[in-house]
């Protein structure tokens, strides 16, 4: 991989979960949260799979979520990180593996579904990465996974940000770049998926004060871990004007502070020739204008114009 494409220290974001591991309960809301959420997606399908893969699978919330169902037959539970692998489920039926999201170990076709909750927006390479999982996946074999949006944690990056200017007369970067929503559909498109679907949600997490969050992000292993980040501490008096404007500009009525983190869910299918098509161009019944009983004008004929200066 080029160096340019390099934004995340993949073995920095490794020992960070490794660390996160062993108080991973007490602060893992979230991702049981998207476990739920995700699994709630998968039972509205009518498909039962047989061979699943859960990437990037933290202490196991997804496979203990699917435990309540039957949409899934033998699970891999993998992670980037040992620690995090170690405490997922060694029930029938489940698999442990560590391996990196970057470079998948796979043959082709032999997953029926690839799930994945928080944990690819870590990767360096998402296109190349959704290449894999597409290649892995069988003909109509489906991808759903969460990542984080960008409007994640929008409000301490401001904070920071305006404090480290303010404090030190310059910033450096502290939280990911995020996937944008907008883009989302489109690198679900260049890799080969089809019936691609992206939407998002905003969860919104209260705190008695910004510390608070700020140790819950270590103990999800999600600290920072951008190879441009200023690798010294950050200064005590930076740290104290955070909270003050955090404070100022997100306090809720009973004092405590909001975070916001956007949750941004991909749906894609491996093309298969029963799923559903387009229609071909010019292959429709009945004209669009018909139906909204309007003129049907040519491409070259001008719209009326309305209104004035």
């Amino acid at each position: 991989m080029p160096d340019s494409m390099i934004v995340f220290n993949r073995a920095l974001v490794r020992q960070r979960r490794d660390r996160a591991a062993a108080r991973l309960t007490a602060h893992n809301f979230l991702y049981l949260d998207v476990a739920d959420r995700l699994v709630d997606r998968l039972e509205d399908t009518e498909r039962r799979f047989a061979r699943a893969l859960d990437l990037g699978c933290h202490g196991g919330e997804i496979g203990r979520a699917l435990d309540a169902t039957d949409k899934v037959g033998w699970l891999a539970q993998a992670d980037l990180s040992a620690a995090m692998v170690a405490r997922a489920s060694t029930k029938p039926g489940r698999a442990r593996l560590v391996l990196d999201e970057e470079r998948l170990p796979f043959d082709a076709n032999i997953f029926d579904l690839v799930v994945s909750g928080l944990s690819l927006h870590w990767v360096n390479d998402l296109p190349g990465t959704l290449l894999q999982i597409h290649r892995s996946l069988k003909p109509d074999g489906l991808f759903l996974a969460t990542l984080f949006g960008v409007e994640t944690l929008h409000e301490l990056r401001t904070a920071l940000t305006d404090a480290e200017l303010e404090v030190s007369g310059g910033a450096s970067p502290h939280i990911s770049p995020f996937v944008d929503v907008r883009d989302a559909g489109m690198l679900l498109q260049r890799a080969g998926f089809g019936l691609p679907v992206v939407d998002a949600d905003t969860v919104t997490v209260t705190y008695s004060d910004p510390l608070a969050l700020l140790r819950d992000i270590t103990g999800m292993g999600e600290s920072n871990a951008l190879v441009s980040r200023n690798k010294a501490p950050l200064p005590r008096k930076v740290l104290e004007r955070m909270v003050e404007l955090y404070g100022a500009r997100h306090a809720t009525d009973d004092g405590r502070i909001a975070a916001s983190f956007q949750l941004v869910t991909l749906t894609g299918w491996k093309p298969h020739a029963s799923q559903q098509a387009p229609l071909r161009p010019g292959s429709a019944a009945q004209r669009l204008s018909d139906a909204l009983e309007t003129v049907e004008k040519s491409a070259g004929e001008a719209a009326p114009r309305s209104g004035g200066k």
